[in-house]
């Protein structure tokens, strides 16, 4: 199955899938073709009989850096003249639900997903990480949704559910960070513990998923999801690419495109994040 990606990788073993976001070079920035290998190879695992989990990791030295800037920040490449580009806000939002079915995988899926984190997890990071049913993470990691200072609102909305309205206001307000202890204190994350343990950690909580029957697994992650549901998860995720697509007709969203093209990625980076400082949050 590994050999079919090329922006992942996917392995079985002991009861787990395996499924690590392979772009190190790009800081496991998320393309269009990452997003659609993941769904797919998310479906797989849930169709394989020998899988009672899937672990989603990041190689390299950061989960995920967020989405590609590179694509998404460029005119939208339609295919042919009867493919949707990027004329109309409601073009946007088609473009961003798309790629959200990608992601609700995570959620739909019956079989248990463990994020284990480590790094940076960020921007578009956090729509995979929260979306998962579990996320341990190591504590020097980082939670936080930078893009939030310039270019729209997020385009997945989990924030919410895992930490009550004021904590989500105070990250998405400011686009600031949480280090992995604070993560785990306020419900972003179940647990936190030293990079040296995180892999030891995530294997010991998949060895007890696989003692349990893969449909008693799936009971009960679908209970607790569509409670989620009733109280409006699904429904939010939806409203909120919409959201994203109107948040991209700020003035600070055409600001940061020019200074990409004027100045290059980095040097718009920093005129974004500069005026923050050290945005790391210390509770």
């Amino acid at each position: 199955m590994s050999d079919q990606f090329e922006t992942i990788t996917y392995t079985v073993e002991r009861g787990r899938a395996r499924i690590a976001l392979n772009r190190p070079e790009k800081r496991n920035a998320i393309s269009v073709q990452m997003q659609q290998e993941l769904e797919s190879a998310l479906w797989f695992a849930d169709d394989d009989t020998r899988v009672h989990c899937v672990v989603l990791s990041g190689n390299g030295p950061e989960f995920c850096s967020g989405y590609d800037l590179g694509q998404y920040e460029g005119p939208a490449a339609s295919g042919t003249q009867n493919r949707r580009g990027r004329k109309s806000i409601d073009d946007d939002a088609w473009r961003l639900e798309a790629a959200q079915r990608c992601r609700m995988a995570l959620f739909d899926m019956h079989k248990p997903v463990i994020a284990q984190v480590h790094g940076r997890c960020l921007a578009g990071g956090t729509d995979l990480a929260l979306l998962c049913d579990l996320v341990i993470c190591s504590d020097e990691s980082r939670f936080g949704f930078p893009p939030a200072r310039a270019q729209g609102s997020l385009p997945s909305h989990m924030w919410l559910y895992h930490l009550g309205p004021q904590w989500a206001k105070r990250l998405l307000l400011t686009g600031d960070s949480l280090g992995g202890k604070d993560a785990a204190a306020l419900g972003l994350a179940l647990k936190s513990v030293p990079q040296e343990r995180l892999s030891e950690e995530v294997d010991a909580l998949a060895d007890r998923l696989e003692l349990v029957d893969v449909d008693l697994l799936s009971c009960n992650k679908r209970i607790v999801n569509m409670g989620l549901e009733l109280m409006g998860a699904r429904t939010l995720q939806r409203m909120a690419a919409e959201m994203d697509a109107r948040g991209h007709l700020a003035k600070s969203r055409e600001e940061f495109r020019s200074n990409v093209q004027q100045y290059g990625l980095k040097e718009a980076l920093r005129l974004r994040d500069g005026p923050f400082g050290d945005d790391l949050i210390q509770r």
